[in-house]
């Protein structure tokens, strides 16, 4: 009687299937702690962002005060100042603009401010008229109208979110400057990287928030802040908000802050002001347009060598997937898989060099010197 096969003799042994329960047990436990921190990703980003920057006045603190707690919450203290308090009125000055523009917007709908478009501009009213025509332009300004006061009252009531999510930011902020050392020796622990591997992709990642921040970020706010210094210069309605609007189209290649200041310039020409027209597309032109090419360099130096193009795709993709964090963590991501993809190439380099020379042909032996007379002993 033929024995049966035992377990052991099977693919299926007990290792194997204690191996593949943890896999997926940790699987399962890592998808858990995904969705509990889903909830602080925004938080955690900026907090991540704030420490990277505020490295260097972090250390210059703990060169003068003594003890982490002190030393970090001191750090927090000048953070909130510096940025938080300017940013906090800003936002408070941006949504009190913005009621009123939608105020206004609701008491003169969009129909009638068609209408008295085509009244006041004359020049431009056949253009309008065949827009109409082509376009149902009367329909997608109704619709444009009912975004803008649907985006408005979002706004108001994400701002006490907004606080919150502020507090919970500053919160981590200071376990990450208490706790800098031991949070990277825990990240090096978990990563199944070496020493060298790891440092590579934490390299990129700090190059990348770094070139994000001060070449994107800080670029995009200097030119709203321009353009809106401008637009009430000009004496145009609603300057701060426009301005916050052109910083945030500023992330964005090509147009960017141009998307604004371009249909105020063109309102000002039909309103017969040519000479603020002329102007206003000067300063958009040259000096808002110039400033990525004049701070940019300076900036990021080489810290972030890419392409526009995956640099684009990164960021907008980020905002549609991660919402307004979204401008870090999708540049930070492809930092990461282009630092995981270089140390696979390295790998892959190592592990082909000796294959490479054990096929390449033995190198004829040198002759020796007891072999090969030298010129010396000839001439004797």
């Amino acid at each position: 009687m033929t024995p049966s096969p035992s377990n052991a003799d099977g693919w299926l042994t007990r290792s194997r299937v204690q191996v593949i329960a943890l896999a997926a047990l940790t699987a399962v436990v890592l998808y858990l702690c995904y969705l509990i921190a889903l909830p602080f990703l925004p938080a955690l980003t900026w907090a991540l962002v704030l420490a990277v920057i505020a490295n260097p006045l972090h250390e210059r603190i703990r060169e003068k005060v003594h003890g982490k707690s002190v030393v970090a919450a001191l750090a927090v203290l000048a953070v909130t100042v510096v940025l938080a308090v300017p940013t906090v009125f800003v936002a408070h000055e941006v949504a009190q603009q913005a009621s009123e523009r939608v105020a206004k917007l609701r008491g003169d709908p969009a129909e009638k401010l068609w209408q008295q478009t085509k009244e006041r501009y004359p020049r431009v009213a056949p253009l309008m008229r065949w827009a109409e025509r082509e376009a149902n332009v009367r329909e997608q300004m109704s619709r444009f109208s009912e975004f803008v006061l649907e985006s408005a009252r979002r706004f108001v009531s994400s701002s006490v979110y907004a606080v919150v999510g502020g507090l919970i930011t500053l919160y981590l902020l200071f376990y990450f400057f208490r706790d800098k050392e031991k949070t990277l020796g825990a990240l090096r622990r978990l990563v199944p990287l070496s020493a060298p591997e790891s440092e590579l992709v934490f390299r990129r990642v700090h190059d990348t928030i770094h070139a994000i921040v001060y070449g994107t970020l800080v670029v995009a706010l200097v030119q709203g802040t321009l353009g809106g210094l401008m637009f009430w210069w000009l004496g145009l309605p609603a300057p701060l908000m426009w301005g916050a609007v052109m910083a945030f189209l500023a992330i964005l290649p090509m147009l960017g802050a141009a998307i604004v200041w371009m249909p105020a310039a063109l309102m000002l020409a039909f309103d017969g002001q040519w000479d603020k027209a002329l102007l206003l597309v000067i300063w958009g032109s040259v000096v808002v347009g110039l400033v990525d090419n004049l701070l940019y360099p300076l900036l990021v130096k080489n810290r972030l060598r890419l392409h526009t193009v995956p640099v684009f795709m990164s960021v907008v993709g980020g905002l549609l997937v991660f919402g307004a964090a979204g401008v870090v963590l999708g540049p930070v991501v492809l930092a990461v898989a282009l630092g995981l993809l270089e140390v696979w190439r390295q790998r892959l380099a190592r592990t082909e060099l000796p294959a490479a020379l054990q096929a390449s042909p033995a190198a004829p032996p040198q002759p020796t010197a007891a072999a090969t007379p030298s010129p010396e002993r000839v001439d004797a």
